[in-house]
């Protein structure tokens, strides 16, 4: 697979943790999150200890605090969410500013705000600090399944060949008059999906008999051969080590 562009999550740098490898970073967020879920949802200064974890990450990877807070947008549908929680919960009810909530309400939005909100940064960090592709080919190298990995990584090749796509079939129906007002017209969007579904499965058919024309046999050669040293393990499994010894305090 080409290398292609840049991703706008990515943020191209030279810090200690871009240079990691991808592998590394993955597994190093997979064992923090496992780590963040585990925790008892009363242990309030764990959950602080754990964002002033990621903060020196962001720190040594040279991501600004304000570019964190703009990709956290993403998290805006589990936070109207958790507030819900507590005015339609069940059980003991509680007076905040004049509202009665649900006791149990508050503290499954608490545990849903704060884990999903580490886990979220931790996911930022991880796609601020690697490419895309870079990611990818570490869950290969991670031995995760080849096919996953193969649509995905075919996913994020083609995926700006649609969006083009859709945006020169946008620019043809205005170019005739066309533009969407109300239900009426919806007809004519939706025969723009199907035209689009169908374009885009005859790509994905010369695609593949291009690939099988080259040689393949359900295995994308490995180009870049992504090798990991102990300190490259160590210095990126500092980060769930250090969240597990807090959790182990919080017991």
């Amino acid at each position: 697979m080409g290398a292609g562009h840049h991703h706008r999550l990515y943020l191209p740098g030279e810090s200690v943790v871009h240079r990691l490898p991808p592998q590394c970073k993955l597994l190093a967020v997979f064992a923090f999150a496992l780590v963040v879920v585990a925790t008892p949802r009363e242990r309030f200064w764990a959950f602080a200890a754990y964002a002033v974890l990621l903060g020196g990450v962001a720190v040594a990877a040279r991501v600004p605090a304000a570019y964190v807070l703009r990709r956290m947008v993403i998290e805006v549908p589990f936070v109207l969410f958790a507030f819900l929680i507590p005015v339609v919960g069940l059980g003991e009810r509680t007076e905040v500013l004049g509202l009665s909530l649900s006791v149990p309400g508050l503290w499954a939005a608490w545990n849903i705000l704060a884990k999903a909100s580490l886990g979220v940064v931790a996911s930022i960090l991880l796609a601020a600090t690697t490419e895309p592709r870079a990611i990818l080919l570490g869950a290969q190298r991670l031995r995760l399944p080849s096919l996953l990995v193969q649509i995905a990584m075919f996913m994020l090749r083609y995926l700006d060949v649609i969006v083009e796509e859709m945006r020169r079939m946008r620019v043809a129906r205005e170019s005739r008059g066309f533009e969407a007002r109300n239900l009426r017209h919806v007809p004519v969007i939706a025969r723009s999906a199907g035209a689009l579904f169908i374009r885009s499965y005859e790509r994905g058919e010369r695609v593949h008999l291009a690939m099988l024309s080259r040689g393949y046999s359900g295995q994308l050669p490995v180009i870049q051969e992504l090798r990991a040293s102990a300190t490259h393990w160590g210095t990126a499994l500092a980060l769930p080590a250090v969240a597990l010894a807090i959790w182990g305090l919080t017991w």
